[in-house]
């Protein structure tokens, strides 16, 4: 890479710490002025403008309509927002990849009620996940009917259970981190880090390549019976909790991501 001037990076994040600290420090070694904003020093206003660009760290809503701001001022923002978006939206997310291609659960839709009548005794266990995204929180299974509440007018969205082993799949760039974990943990918990194998390194690769994306991870299930392999989650920004590449993850997704700066800034 280049020698580049000083920049003035701006991260949208909703903590310091952690990937987020990290990406700073680096930037701010390499002479770059770094400054995080987070829920309190956050106001989407023409202020957000004096900086080079951002890196869009989290897919909350309010840093993504910060993004959205800047896209619309012409100020670059990495990863891109429209593509943070989808996959902040489960409902999105699950039919963009369908239209893909992508092999995915079984959806059900609709307040309980209504999705009551398009279950059967076989349809479970289910799993309930916000609409919205949420690192594997609020996700429960769902064995019955009798899990759910009648009464709510709410929507919920359900999945198919799939039985079979589950996957965390890291991607940098073109190197890969496999991982298996247990059912409906987030990246976060305690993983196993396995050899990789030809067909999650194609889907991986047919992801990023479909949604040029330059790193993220996926969720996958190889299902026991058919030993078909599903996509159940996605991620554009993790925190590379359990990465165990070669590559140093802060080096190669900061370089990555000034490389496509200076990409989109010569565009």
């Amino acid at each position: 890479m280049t020698i580049m001037e000083p920049l003035e990076i701006g991260i949208l994040s909703k903590r310091n710490k952690g990937f987020t600290g990290k990406i700073k420090r680096y930037y701010e070694k390499k002479g770059h002025s770094v400054k995080i904003f987070l829920e309190g020093n956050l106001s989407i206003d023409n202020s957000l403008l004096e900086k080079d660009f951002y890196i869009l760290k989290s897919k909350q809503l309010f840093y993504l309509y910060a993004a959205y701001f800047l896209d619309s001022n012409n100020v670059i923002v990495i990863p891109d927002t429209y593509i943070s978006h989808i996959f902040k939206n489960r409902v999105e997310s699950y039919f963009s990849l369908q239209k893909k291609g992508f092999l995915t659960p079984k959806v059900y839709m609709g307040n309980a009620k209504s999705v009551k009548s398009q279950l059967s005794i076989k349809e479970f266990p289910l799993v309930q996940k916000p609409i919205m995204s949420s690192g594997s929180k609020d996700i429960r299974i769902i064995k019955s009917i009798n899990d759910l509440d009648l009464n709510s007018e709410e929507v919920i969205y359900l999945e198919k259970y799939i039985e079979g082993n589950h996957y965390l799949v890291y991607f940098i760039e073109n190197e890969t981190c496999v991982c298996e974990k247990k059912p409906l943990a987030n990246e976060h918990q305690k993983v196993k880090i396995i050899a990789s194998d030809y067909e999650i390194e194609q889907l991986t690769l047919q992801w990023k390549e479909i949604y040029k994306l330059m790193f993220g991870h996926l969720d996958l299930i190889r299902e026991r019976s058919t030993n078909k392999l599903y996509i159940v989650d996605v991620g554009t920004f993790p925190e590379f909790s359990n990465w165990r590449g070669s590559i140093d993850p802060i080096k190669a997704i900061g370089d990555s991501i000034l490389f496509k700066y200076q990409l989109l800034k010569g565009n």
